[in-house]
């Protein structure tokens, strides 16, 4: 069999076992469209890949805020093996990484005004990146992959799930089990992470 018909088949195997999902939001600061973000969760055998990537530039009255964000995101299972958060902005270049070593966490968060270094030997087994792809069903606390640390999440009367890390929060919406909206807080303005599709 020539070796070209077999690639050919085990790229085809490969994307017959490969499931995708995308959705795709829009951010708006007071009303105004000032970026994109993309969510993409694939899983591919034992193996479920989560990305993140916003865009965001604005201009607020004395400064311009430009921001690119990604998180990539690996589970095994409900296992979180590895989390990379990259940050670049136009008051400098930002990561943190969460990664499994067989025994513990290594946990590495250098961010705008935040700095985490720790081990953790718990599992994680849910991060951010699961809440743009389902609703969150009794969890009580949710990973944030960017400050290699916990929110304290919890759902509100009116049905959304409030967020909170030290000062900040966030608030997330759903309608029939599909994330819709964000609520990101900020002292200047609130964000709005609206999907579009």
């Amino acid at each position: 069999m020539p070796i070209a018909l077999i690639l050919v088949i085990v790229f085809l195997t490969t994307q017959a076992n490969a499931q995708s999902e995308t959705h795709r939001y829009v951010i708006e600061m007071a009303g105004a469209k000032i970026g994109t973000m993309t969510a993409t969760k694939q899983v591919q055998g034992e193996l479920t890949n989560y990305t993140t990537v916003s865009d965001v530039l604005v201009n607020l009255l004395v400064y311009k805020v430009k921001i690119y964000y990604k998180t990539t995101c690996q589970y095994r299972g409900d296992k979180l093996l590895s989390a990379v958060v990259e940050t670049k902005t136009n008051r400098g270049n930002y990561a943190s990484s969460t990664v499994w070593n067989g025994d513990h966490y290594d946990i590495k968060a250098t961010q705008y005004k935040y700095e985490r270094q720790a081990t953790q030997t718990a599992n994680i087994d849910y991060s951010i990146v699961n809440l743009y792809f389902s609703e969150p069903s009794g969890e009580n606390r949710v990973f944030a992959e960017y400050f290699g640390d916990y929110y304290i999440l919890t759902k509100t009367p009116k049905g959304t799930y409030r967020a909170r890390f030290d000062d900040r929060e966030d608030e997330y919406v759903y309608e029939g089990g599909r994330l819709t909206r964000i609520i990101k807080k900020n002292a200047i303005k609130n964000f709005i992470i609206r999907l579009q599709d």
